[in-house]
């Protein structure tokens, strides 16, 4: 029984992989630099806000020097990187049944993987960009350093916690349409009540429930801490977040399979 469970995981792993690659391989096809985009992309936006707030605004992260330019377009960066996950994992989810509704009427395709590919694919875009972070700031920052080999555990619960928003929002935009439109609007408060555009110090204290509650809040603030301080994740906020994404995967994948039943006569 184990071992066919774990064949049956191994074969959903292998089909995920397959449709990322191809999800993937379908955005950048027939361009002239193809494959090169996904770096590219993410050194484009980091030059751009590098000039736009450094040069232009000439913006100072709290806690920087003055003149440290560089430090908040690389703040800054890395926290739209996080959300960036977010923005194009959830922001998928409404609409990603109804636009491969052929698999839903197949009744032996596991619909979990399909909601996943999303998921897979900014992982890919956010990784390509956390590589490019690391590595300016390296060379122009505070250096490298070696807590970084803690960002997968940082990474493992955010992303956890997106699975399970983006199976409920998948299984309700089934039935609800409008919820499209209605996680636009909350990918876009998701951004500025998050920790993205500063740092939750700054944050009021009347607000500061609304900011630690965001879910991008705590993954944005252990990452700039791990990546630009060398500091380790508190032992508390990091064991409070991931139970929390657990908790939120199990109800995302509960309202999943309470709402699979009638996916093929809506659809």
């Amino acid at each position: 029984m184990v071992s066919k469970s774990l064949s049956r995981g191994a074969g959903y792993l292998a089909l995920w992989r397959t449709l990322v690659s191809q999800d993937l391989a379908v955005r950048y096809r027939g361009t002239l630099l193809g494959r090169a985009w996904p770096f590219l992309l993410p050194l484009t936006m980091l030059a751009v806000y590098g000039f736009v707030f450094g040069a232009v605004f000439r913006a100072r992260w709290p806690g920087l020097a003055e003149n440290d330019h560089l430090g908040f377009a690389l703040n800054l960066f890395l926290g739209l990187l996080v959300h960036g996950l977010l923005a194009e994992t959830v922001g998928q989810a409404p609409s990603l049944l109804q636009r491969n509704s052929n698999f839903v009427r197949k009744i032996v395709f596991p619909l979990p993987v399909l909601v996943a590919v999303p998921l897979g694919a900014a992982l890919v875009h956010m990784l390509l960009g956390l590589l490019l972070v690391c590595g300016v700031n390296a060379v122009w920052g505070t250096g490298l350093h070696w807590q970084l080999v803690v960002v997968p555990a940082i990474l493992v619960p955010y992303l956890a916690m997106l699975y399970g928003i983006a199976m409920a929002f998948a299984a309700l935009g089934v039935y609800l349409r409008d919820l499209a439109q209605v996680v636009s609007v909350l990918v876009t408060v998701a951004l500025f009540t998050g920790a993205v555009l500063y740092p939750r110090s700054m944050v009021p204290p009347l607000l500061a429930g609304a900011v630690a509650a965001n879910p991008i809040s705590w993954p944005v603030e252990a990452m700039r801490q791990a990546v630009f301080h060398g500091r380790w994740p508190d032992p508390v906020s990091m064991t409070g977040y991931s139970v929390a994404a657990v908790i939120v995967l199990a109800l995302g994948l509960g309202v999943f399979r309470a709402l699979r039943p009638g996916f093929a006569d809506v659809l």
